[in-house]
């Protein structure tokens, strides 16, 4: 079974995965990276990509690379912000759905 991703999840997984490169990364990467917990399409995450450009979350540069241009992007401070209350959001959700689904006593 699989469960629906919201739009707050995936900005939240993107900026995660973006903010572990200190000098940025490009889109099949974080493509590639996103795929090894949720299951999306590249169609998908780009619009998220330009969502979180346009909310000033990350910033994007273009690197020459084999002759061709790669689009990088790198969080910004507002995007750390941003991922940091993702994070808190997270702990609450998740707590309170195991105890629910699993049973298990929230902390």
């Amino acid at each position: 079974m699989v469960f629906n991703t919201g739009s707050a999840l995936l900005d939240a997984v993107v900026l995660s995965v973006v903010s572990r490169e200190p000098h940025g990364t490009y889109g099949y990467k974080i493509t590639q990276d996103v795929r090894t917990v949720l299951d999306v399409s590249e169609s998908t995450l780009y619009p998220v990509l330009r969502r979180l450009q346009k909310d000033e979350c990350l910033d994007v540069y273009d690197v020459e690379t084999a002759g061709r241009n790669r689009r990088y992007y790198r969080i910004t401070p507002q995007g750390r912000v941003q991922l940091e209350l993702y994070k808190k959001s997270w702990r609450s959700y998740a707590q309170s759905i195991s105890a629910l689904l699993l049973g298990e006593e929230k902390s």
